[in-house]
């Protein structure tokens, strides 16, 4: 038995833990679950996600967790010793490693997530997109990006000079975007270079259209 990954087979978070898994080897089962059908709302599902979001991992002995960034801690964290490290353990590598995290996690997502919803996700469940709101995420994303450039120029990744799960959250919902013509990466120089080493990585090659 492997471990199993349910999730949606182009979902973000889906995609961010099986880039994970598949940086540090793990054999994985992945099961689909229907959203579409609202299989993820279902008292069966919910039971096992309380939220009614994917995804959700189970491994052999019945151990199971939630959250896409908490998942590929614990990954990254039980197989330390292959692949890439991921997460540092030196104490000031892993401080500017936790310094990348957080920046992913506020200042990229939330603007990366409201343009893929405002430009693709909101039309396609039926929405009207927000045509201020994707004006007012845009602005500000590139404001950010310009201080990534920054970062960037001064260290080779965003965790610090090593590939760690800082860069690799960033891929799903910049991938994303970039499907749907918006393109922030390439007039950055620093930022390009770090987007185009990250996205040319095996692991994210293996699993970039959906698993």
């Amino acid at each position: 038995m492997v471990l199993k990954l349910y999730g949606y087979p182009t979902s973000t978070c889906t995609l961010r833990v099986a880039v994970t898994l598949k940086e540090k080897n793990v054999p994985f089962e992945f099961i689909p679950v229907d959203l579409v059908g609202g299989q993820h709302k279902t008292p069966a599902f919910t039971a096992n996600q309380p939220f009614g979001q994917v995804p959700y991992i189970v491994e052999d002995d019945g151990f199971q967790m939630y959250e896409s960034r908490a998942i590929a801690r614990y990954i990254a964290a039980k197989y330390a010793g292959v692949g890439e490290q991921l997460i540092p353990k030196d104490l000031r590598e892993s401080a500017i490693f936790e310094q990348g995290a957080s920046i992913e996690l506020t200042d990229y997502e939330p603007f990366v997530s409201g343009l893929a919803w405002e430009n693709k996700f909101t039309q396609m469940y039926g929405g009207t997109k927000d045509e201020k709101r994707a004006e007012s995420l845009l602005a500000t994303w590139r404001s950010k990006l310009d201080a990534y450039d920054k970062i960037l120029g001064q260290q080779k990744y965003i965790g610090g000079n090593k590939i760690t799960l800082a860069d690799l959250f960033h891929l799903p919902y910049g991938s994303v975007l970039l499907g749907i013509g918006i393109d922030e990466f390439s007039s950055r120089p620093n930022v390009a270079r770090w987007w185009n080493d990250i996205t040319s990585r095996p692991s994210w090659q293996a699993i970039k259209d959906g698993l």
